[in-house]
């Protein structure tokens, strides 16, 4: 799908907010009427930045497309993370790159098609090239083709653009935003036995001791789903609950759980949220001052009748348990997501945010960003009532030998650690996703345990 231009009149406000949240100021964007720049000005000064504007690029919906380099220190500009800066969708760029002109400044790269094109993930609109959960994979994507994915490409452009800000208006104050982490968990098993049919409860037995040779607990099986009850029971081995929230309270976190509210697949969680011992769980995390969010079921990504369906559901669940929280967000199950029909759906559900956009595939930046930012549907061109909130790393991607495959030792380690120090870098949010099924050994703890410290 190719467009005339990505500089609509709603995007332009959009970004204008993206630039209010980034920078506390509010800059007024403006395309020169020949097409080829957009100023960036401060109402009533007479000072600007024009930006090079790359009208068709930033709409098209494909990966093949090519990336430049950009030697920044060459130029006398510091840069967030070390090397060359890549620049998305431009064959080549000017030299130099940025210079004065006799307003203020002129930069010869489109960071804000690259921010539109990033944030609104126009690149995957009606994609085509997708993984057996129907999912757009990493290995498809612009970013991992041009290695730029475990860089938070828009913030580092963004900084690039604070900087010339600065420079046009010596003496502005910006706002300074600190690194932060956010933890959630996809709340998919809450207990290995609890909620088993006989046959799942037999089959995880086997599993017990045949895969993990833990005798022990497969003795313990039959006794724990019986007496699972009102609450999970405390030798559960998925019941790591209190301990997750004993190390976030440890380090100031507020971790987030998303229960799955419905069943439209085998691949879906064997409990219900009415169940006695789910609403225990759900009391006690409110009670501890945690996060309760939605985890839409896995034939949910297409269908909005659905999310809603299933919103409405946890929603009356918490409404019983007496339970108020001042948002709602979530993130879809196995991150399966069609753009922008899901995004959209989450809007339409009444949500307050989304934190499903990173690939399921391989760790990084999909939407190029580690800033939460308010969604933009670029089909119909409009702004959502949505915060969309970027997953940098879901455990899986980086531990499972059908993603990137690291386990669970060093390697792994220095993965987390290396996306964290990017965020850092730009003062981001580093925002991982770790099931608490994934936490039953002392190796994945002590995993998890390095991966949120701060």
């Amino acid at each position: 799908m190719t467009n005339a231009s990505w500089h609509t009149p709603a995007a332009l406000v959009w970004l204008q907010t993206i630039l209010q949240e980034r920078f506390g100021h509010s800059f007024v964007l403006q395309p020169h009427a020949d097409g080829s720049r957009i100023a960036l000005h401060l109402p009533g000064d007479t000072r600007c930045i024009t930006l090079a504007l790359d009208c068709a690029t930033f709409t098209r919906a494909d990966s093949k497309l090519p990336c430049a380099q950009w030697n920044a220190s060459a130029e006398g500009w510091p840069t967030a993370l070390p090397g060359d800066v890549p620049a998305p969708c431009a064959a080549q760029l000017p030299m130099p790159l940025i210079a004065v002109t006799g307003e203020g400044w002129h930069i010869g790269y489109d960071i804000l098609g690259l921010t539109y094109w990033m944030l609104t993930r126009q690149e995957e609109v009606g994609r085509t090239d997708l993984d057996n959960h129907g999912r757009f994979p990493a290995t498809s994507s612009h970013a991992y083709q041009h290695n730029y994915l475990e860089r938070p490409i828009v913030d580092e452009w963004l900084r690039i653009l604070e900087q010339v800000i600065t420079r046009t208006w010596p003496g502005i104050t910006l706002t300074q935003h600190q690194f932060s982490i956010k933890v959630s968990h996809d709340v998919d098993a809450p207990s290995r036995y609890g909620f088993a049919s006989a046959k799942g409860l037999l089959r995880a037995m086997a599993g017990d001791v045949l895969k993990r040779g833990d005798i022990q607990n497969a003795l313990r099986a039959p006794w724990i789903r019986l007496n699972t009850r009102d609450a999970l029971h405390p030798g559960d081995p998925f019941n790591t609950f209190e301990w997750i929230m004993d190390l976030s309270d440890q380090h100031g976190l507020t971790s987030a759980f998303y229960f799955i509210c419905g069943r439209t697949s085998n691949m879906d969680a064997d409990y219900e949220p009415e169940h006695p011992a789910i609403r225990a769980l759900m009391r006690r995390i409110h009670d501890r001052g945690h996060e309760i969010g939605l985890h839409p079921s896995y034939g949910t990504y297409q269908k909005p009748e659905l999310i809603a369906q299933e919103a409405q559901r946890l929603r009356t669940v918490l409404a019983e348990e007496n339970i108020q929280q001042n948002v709602l967000g979530g993130r879809m199950h196995y991150l399966r997501w069609e753009h922008p029909a899901t995004l959209r759906a989450w809007a339409d559900a009444g949500m307050d945010y989304d934190s499903t956009l990173s690939y399921a595939d391989r760790p990084g930046f999909r939407c190029g960003t580690c800033f939460e930012y308010p969604a933009f549907d670029p089909v119909a061109r409009e702004p959502l009532n949505l915060r969309v909130r970027p997953l940098a790393a879901m455990e899986c991607s980086v531990i499972d030998a059908c993603y990137l495959g690291l386990g669970t030792g060093e390697a792994a380690r220095a993965k987390f650690e290396q996306l964290k120090d990017s965020c850092r870098a730009v003062n981001g949010c580093f925002t991982v996703l770790w099931h608490n099924s994934r936490l039953i050994t002392a190796k994945e703890k002590k995993q998890y345990a390095q991966t949120v410290y701060i």
